[in-house]
């Protein structure tokens, strides 16, 4: 059985967070995703729109998810989740920045050489991300710039 580790924010879920946990859930038999804990988000991107315990329960939802987890708060050894899911292989979303290359070296070193890594495709869409779809909603938005009723 190949257990596949997914990653990532997930807040406002969309089509593109579906195409990721469905790309990964093809790579093995058994996927979980771990979720950012809020601090992580705030530090690494924005406040998050959904606090984490929301966006684990609707990711978990997600018909390919047969687990999701929140991950470790700042401070925690990102590794340390790896004891807890003992993954085979780490799917990384075709957007996140994270390095194959920085996380092969960091798997090595802390005693997970096995664990393999790949990063999926992305969906071709152009509301495939959370920033996309909101810049989106606001200009649509009536009053706001850009929106169809903006007074000039």
């Amino acid at each position: 059985m190949v257990r596949v580790m997914a990653v990532g924010i997930f807040d406002l879920l969309h089509a593109g967070h579906l195409h990721y946990v469905e790309q990964a859930k093809s790579l093995g038999d058994e996927l979980v995703v771990v979720i950012a804990h809020d601090e992580t988000v705030r530090m690494q991107k924005h406040e998050p729109v959904t606090g984490q315990e929301l966006r684990r329960r609707m990711v978990e939802g997600l018909k390919p998810v047969d687990m999701a987890m929140v991950g470790n708060p700042p401070g925690i050894p990102i590794f340390e989740i790896l004891e807890e899911v003992s993954p085979d292989l780490i799917a990384l979303g075709y957007d996140q920045k994270h390095s194959i290359d920085s996380i092969r070296k960091g798997l090595d070193d802390h005693g997970y050489g096995h664990v393999e890594v790949t990063r999926v495709e992305g969906l071709s869409d152009d509301l495939d991300g959370t920033r996309k779809i909101i810049a989106r909603i606001l200009d649509l938005w009536p009053g706001s710039k850009g929106g169809p009723y903006e007074e000039d």
